[in-house]
């Protein structure tokens, strides 16, 4: 399930030593980037997959590889290990952690601009808001208790009493009317209605004040510093290829995606570039490419006075640490 992506996020309070080797340039005088995704091949990579599958990279001087996450696959060792040159940051705390934990890696730009996480309830006319969920059983995995789960319990009330394991499986949740769980937006209440046969209650904690991006590009500062016209070149063509995929036509993308994750079907691609439109994840169309990724000063103060206030992250912390908006033009917001 994709909610597993808060597990790496929570769970990285490792010091990581040692830096990754600079690629050199290809035969061809493309300069050659390897990118590692933090889960197998969806529509919520969609973007990236578009750039390289209609020649967007190349067009901007880059030979990219895409290298497939999953549950084993931890982005940031794999790009301070040098297996992989550029990845991708779930969410802010992935970012956030890695300041704290002094990690010489940047988010550079931020395709989410909400984090899809949501609670899944079944229809109940109890429960309308996340405020009526306080005092209520809610299925949550470990690491979220460290994650939004103080969120929750500084701005709802919400107590640990309430927590209940999400292990990742619905089956519960199905089989219990009054059950409440975490999920992410264009997963599990896409599977709850296959399965389940109703559809869910979606709250997305991003609508409820929530702050945090999602979808980033973490970049080693050894690439920033060393060669920005790279890190600059991946913008750019990243943006092109998730305007495209998102606007223009995503077959080329999709078929990629399939390929390296054949559980993928268009009807589930569909729903899930859907959800990132209705729900505003993504820019709107009208916005332009050029919204696309955009992140701000005041936006990462913001996650980063919120997790503080609820206990997630020291008063002396450098948040500004965690990224750069150098590569993001005028239009930061």
């Amino acid at each position: 399930m994709r909610g597993f992506r808060v597990l790496l996020a929570a769970a990285l309070t490792l010091l990581i030593s040692g830096c990754g080797q600079e690629k050199q340039k290809a035969p061809d005088g493309l300069t050659t980037i390897t990118f590692v995704t933090d889960w197998k091949a969806q529509a919520e990579h969609g973007g990236f997959y578009e750039a390289l599958a209609k020649g967007i990279y190349k067009k901007h001087g880059l030979e990219v590889r895409i290298i497939e996450g999953g549950p084993s696959v931890n982005v940031p060792q794999m790009l301070v290990g040098g297996a992989a040159d550029f990845g991708m940051g779930s969410n802010a705390f992935i970012a956030m952690n890695l300041a704290r934990e002094n990690v010489p890696l940047k988010a550079v730009m931020a395709i989410f601009q909400k984090d899809p996480q949501v609670l899944l309830t079944h229809p109940r006319k109890d429960v309308t808001s996340l405020a009526d969920m306080k005092g209520k059983p809610i299925m949550v995995s470990d690491a979220t208790i460290a994650a939004f789960w103080p969120w929750l319990k500084a701005k709802y009330g919400f107590t640990d009493s309430q927590i209940r394991k999400y292990t990742f499986n619905l089956a519960p949740f199905l089989s219990d009317p009054k059950a409440i769980q975490e999920g992410y937006l264009s997963s599990e209440p896409y599977t709850v209605e296959k399965e389940g046969h109703f559809k869910p209650q979606v709250f997305l904690l991003a609508d409820y004040g929530y702050p945090g991006y999602a979808n980033m590009v973490l970049v080693p500062e050894k690439w920033i510093i060393k060669n920005p016209k790279a890190v600059q070149a991946f913008v750019e063509a990243t943006r092109e290829g998730w305007y495209d995929y998102l606007y223009g036509d995503p077959a080329p993308a999709n078929a990629l995606i399939k390929r390296d994750n054949p559980e993928m079907n268009d009807a589930l691609l569909a729903q899930a570039v859907a959800k990132l439109k209705s729900y505003g994840i993504v820019p709107p169309k009208e916005a332009g490419a050029a919204a696309i990724g955009q992140m701000s000063d005041a936006r990462w103060q913001e996650f980063y006075d919120t997790m503080r206030d609820a206990g997630v992250y020291p008063p002396d912390l450098d948040y500004h640490a965690a990224y750069t908006l150098q590569f993001l033009g005028g239009n930061k917001k």
